[in-house]
């Protein structure tokens, strides 16, 4: 790979989240109905003005990277690099931050290394920041100990960790132009080849089935999660929640 497609690749993950983010975050916390009846498709920034902003998804992802600058060849003295802009992202009260998130910077505050802070729980949080690892980490090995090292700063359940690589699986896929799902699939299945399975091993290859039926995603949404739609976890199932 050279250096000009990783710098698109890094750039497009971080401009890719910016713009999502910024676009979703006025239907956050409203039902599909709900948001659709107030403020239509989600097709334009509509948040003040006809601007948007974005929210702790793309500030996430803005530490990450910043952190990897600081350390591309070393997990442990990334994951440091990313607990300082964390204890200090904090002190400006950001808005909508996940109680596990809450906890954990607040446990960094306190004194906890990067490696203990971390809570017990299934959030989303370390998927959401996950992506510009994937675009900027050629070696998948790497990759999967600065995605560990990311994801225990905050969450410690396993299926946060799984949750946030295959987002960064993807990333590293699509950087190599490998856009299909197969390709995809089989390139995450190497990856965790020697994990334990778990519901989010399980959940994937509900994904894949889904998709060889030519089953929609808003049905199998519906499938999945029922009536409650997508929420702040980042494996629900009908049944189960575990703690953001």
């Amino acid at each position: 790979m050279s250096k000009h497609s990783r710098v698109g690749a890094i750039a497009g993950a971080v401009l890719g989240c910016a713009v999502g983010d910024a676009l979703g975050l006025p239907y956050e916390a409203l039902s599909k109905r709900r948001g659709a009846r107030l403020l239509g498709p989600p097709d334009r920034h509509r948040l003040l003005c006809g601007r948007g902003m974005v929210s702790d998804d793309t500030e996430h992802t803005c530490m990450v990277a910043q952190a990897l600058c600081e350390a591309p060849r070393d997990p442990g003295r990334f994951a440091r690099a990313l607990a300082r802009r964390l204890r200090r992202w904090l002190v400006g009260v950001p808005a909508g931050i996940g109680l596990a998130t809450l906890r954990a910077t607040l446990k960094l505050w306190i004194g906890y290394p990067p490696h203990r802070s971390g809570v017990f729980s299934a959030g989303n949080g370390p998927a959401m920041r996950s992506a510009v690892l994937g675009a900027a980490i050629d070696d998948m090995e790497s990759l999967g100990y600065y995605v560990a090292a990311s994801t225990r700063i905050t969450h410690t359940d396993p299926k946060a960790f799984h949750g946030a690589y295959a987002v960064a699986i993807a990333a590293w896929c699509a950087r190599r132009e490998m856009d299909t799902p197969a390709e995809f699939f089989a390139t995450y299945r190497r990856a965790t080849a020697t994990e334990p399975p778990d519901e989010f091993a399980a959940l994937i290859e509900r994904v894949e089935r889904s998709l060889a039926d030519g089953v929609a995603t808003e049905e199998f949404a519906k499938q999945v999660s029922g009536e409650r739609g997508v929420s702040g976890y980042v494996c629900y199932v009908r049944r189960y929640a575990w703690s953001r």
